[in-house]
């Protein structure tokens, strides 16, 4: 047991416990099938809300089952047991959309909304990125008008949208005004909204299972309580959404990292090389000590950095910080665990070559990795 492991609490044990035998269960038997279809059942949303697995985070109020950042990380832990990212970030879509709904909607919108889609009925997704703006949000273009009877027109586009192929809700960040960050405000917008249009989903080097689309908005009208708070509020919801964002990410990483290390380890323990088994050369062991400290470090600092959310504190740098490391982490063990399966960890069939390629986006998703390090270095006064 790691020092990790000794600190949680029973509650937050039987949370992971549960997330890693529904994944074991439910998702890893089918991921590989799942991974080569480029979609998993809709079903598995309702599966996951009936045992309560997509209410973590959110209040029992509105159905959830409350838990703050350290219960969002158990989740994660869990579910990854399924050996795709793909199949865990498309259930957990709804970490990133609902937050705002939560918080900024009016009320009738958030009962109408948050129940149904952490029962797994629903799917919710975020509209952030655009063709033009990615990691700097200042530059959205798609735009919100006023009309004269309240209600909204939104037009533009979004792009690399988690779940937006198949999502019932989407929580659209749009501009209301030419104010570089005092000017954006979300919106809710359903998916048969007149006007709004969505891909097939597009192709991506890894997290196959997890659909993604292209989003446009030709005069989409939208009803003025479908608008997330006070015109202009975009842009701190938004820097509240990213900081768990990204904590989640973080959480992917170190993880990614850790099922890497684990079947790297047990493949150096199994196979033969030169007449003796291939723990028996130093440099593989050196090595697998390597990716377990690696491991250790990324998981250690994002628990941290989720105790102090959990705490109330602000961490806007701690997390890019962790968001970084566990991305590093991941890239670099995942690299590992490939080269020491050799020919087999190239294979798809592989699960360390999947495990390889979802990596990859983590230093891109929610913030790239040189996005994060100018956060880290306006935080300490650099700039």
């Amino acid at each position: 047991m790691s020092i990790i492991d000794a600190s949680l609490t029973e509650a937050q044990k039987i949370l992971q416990e549960t997330a890693r035998r529904f994944a074991r269960e439910e998702i890893l038997p089918h991921s590989h099938e799942w991974e080569e279809a480029g979609e998993f059942p809709r079903e598995l949303y309702e599966k996951a809300g009936s045992i309560g697995l997509l209410g973590v985070g959110f209040p029992e109020e509105l159905g959830g089952v409350g838990g703050g950042a350290l219960e969002i990380l158990m989740s994660i832990e869990g579910l990854m047991e399924g050996m795709t990212t793909g199949v865990t970030v498309g259930l957990g879509s709804h970490q990133i959309a609902l937050p705002p709904v939560v918080e900024f909607g009016s009320d009738p919108l958030r009962r109408r909304i948050v129940d149904e889609v952490l029962r797994g009925e629903k799917i919710a997704a975020l509209a952030i990125t655009e063709p033009g703006a990615g990691s700097d949000v200042a530059g959205i273009t798609t735009r919100a008008t006023r009309r004269d009877d309240g209600s909204y027109r939104i037009n533009g586009a979004k792009t690399f949208i988690t779940s937006g192929v198949r999502a019932d809700y989407l929580t659209v960040l749009t501009r209301t005004s030419d104010d570089k960050h005092g000017g954006l405000t979300f919106f809710v917008v359903e998916r048969d909204r007149e006007g709004l249009s969505i891909s097939k989903p597009l192709k991506k080097t890894g997290w196959w299972s997890s659909d993604t689309a292209e989003l446009g908005f030709d005069d989409v009208v939208v009803p003025e309580e479908n608008r997330l708070g006070a015109e202009g509020t975009g842009f701190l919801a938004l820097m509240k959404n990213f900081q768990l964002e990204r904590l989640a990410l973080a959480g992917y990483g170190y993880t990614t990292a850790a099922l890497a290390l684990r079947l790297a380890r047990e493949n150096v323990e199994e196979r033969r090389a030169f007449g003796r088994p291939l723990k028996g050369f130093q440099v593989l062991r050196h090595r697998l000590a390597d990716m377990a400290t690696k491991t250790l470090a990324a998981r250690v600092l994002t628990f941290e950095v989720a105790r102090a959310i959990d705490r109330g504190e602000s961490c806007f740098e701690e997390v890019a910080m962790a968001k970084n490391l566990t991305a590093e982490t991941a890239v670099a063990v995942t690299y590992d665990a490939v080269q020491i399966f050799g020919g087999a960890g190239y294979m798809r069939e592989t699960v360390v070559e999947r495990l390889s390629r979802d990596a990859r986006l983590l230093p891109i998703g929610g913030g790239t990795q040189e996005i994060m390090k100018e956060i880290i270095s306006r935080q300490m006064g650099l700039v």
